[in-house]
């Protein structure tokens, strides 16, 4: 359920200022009862919404997966100029009105969704629905397996301690290590600090998993479109 200004102006009618004006002169119904409150919230998939007597309809939500590149602000526009997604996907030709759900640092890179579905946005961001999120990490240093314990039970930071990661070494190089992180949560840099905290830096973050959605061989700076398969999967797993 939405408030009556957002649906209108998320079917590109007009803007919200505009579409409580609408609502205010009576110029708009619900299953054939007009509508003055502002306050007043209906379910575009479900309920007959009229404006000026035509029926409203929503564009389809479209939703994509984004290799993320590092150097990147998680954003569709920057004042500053800098690298950001809304310019990259710009050059790419893609002309649907998305947004991310969730961001990465500048310097992290991978998986990344895209959407116009905020209601999708919302539920995958909430802390409340425990979306998982996977990153690959090279840290500066092999951990130890006093470290990946510790991981495993939860680090004290500033903010306070974090819910226990599942995490494993993918690969030990001569100084530095791969290594694979799970979480649930969705702090500031809460993987870096997490490192940070034992005394590891970390040299690259990326994120390889999202709920049910895998990154795969999706180059940095591709994207694609989510499959019907994994646009349900995704929804399932925030319980819509």
């Amino acid at each position: 359920m939405e408030r009556l200004q957002k649906i209108i102006a998320r079917a590109g009618l007009a803007s919200r200022r505009e579409a409580e004006r609408w609502i205010q002169e009576g110029r708009v119904t619900v299953n054939g009862k007009a509508v003055t409150e502002l306050g007043v919230r209906a379910d575009p998939n479900k309920d007959k919404i009229k404006v000026n007597g035509k029926l409203l309809s929503l564009p389809a939500n479209v939703y994509f997966l984004f290799h993320k590149p590092p150097a990147m602000i998680t954003s569709m526009g920057d004042p500053e100029g800098r690298p950001n997604v809304g310019a990259w996907l710009e050059d790419l030709g893609v002309r649907a009105r998305v947004f991310p759900v969730g961001r990465l640092d500048y310097n992290s890179s991978g998986l990344l969704i895209l959407t116009s579905d905020g209601e999708l946005a919302q539920r995958l961001m909430h802390p409340r629905h425990g979306v998982s999120k996977r990153y690959h990490v090279k840290l500066s240093r092999w951990p130890s397996e006093r470290d990946l314990e510790r991981l495993r039970q939860g680090i004290h930071l500033e903010d306070g301690r974090t819910a226990p990661a599942r995490v494993k070494v993918l690969r030990h190089l001569r100084k530095n290590a791969w290594v694979e992180i799970e979480i649930h949560e969705g702090k500031n840099r809460e993987i870096r600090r997490m490192f940070e905290a034992l005394g590891c830096f970390v040299e690259k973050l990326m994120r390889v998993r999202l709920g049910p959605i895998e990154l795969g061989a999706l180059a940095p700076g591709e994207y694609r479109p989510l499959s019907r398969d994994e646009i349900v999967a995704l929804k399932k797993a925030v319980g819509m």
